[in-house]
């Protein structure tokens, strides 16, 4: 149990720095971080591999990678829908 609280703490940091660093904010606020920050960092120990340094089961440096990937392409979705009902 414990463990799975960490997990969402590290997702929503690791969420909350992609959004700083593309300086985009995700739908659905924290939620958003945290979902942007578990599935980015899925995606980015898939496609980069698991190394650096690891907290909570998740590399970090792949994890920040995958979620700046993600947020772009979620904020380009979004950012487009948007366009669309104008």
């Amino acid at each position: 149990m414990l463990h799975a609280l960490w997990v969402l703490i590290i997702g929503a940091v690791i969420g909350a720095i992609a959004g700083a660093i593309t300086s985009r904010d995700m739908p659905l606020g924290w939620i958003g971080n945290i979902i942007a920050g578990l599935v980015g960092s899925w995606l980015g120990e898939m496609i980069l591999g698991s190394w650096g340094p690891n907290i909570a089961g998740m590399a970090i440096f792949p994890s920040i990678i995958g979620a700046i990937i993600l947020v772009l392409i979620v904020s380009f979705i979004v950012g487009g829908m948007r366009k669309r009902k104008r």
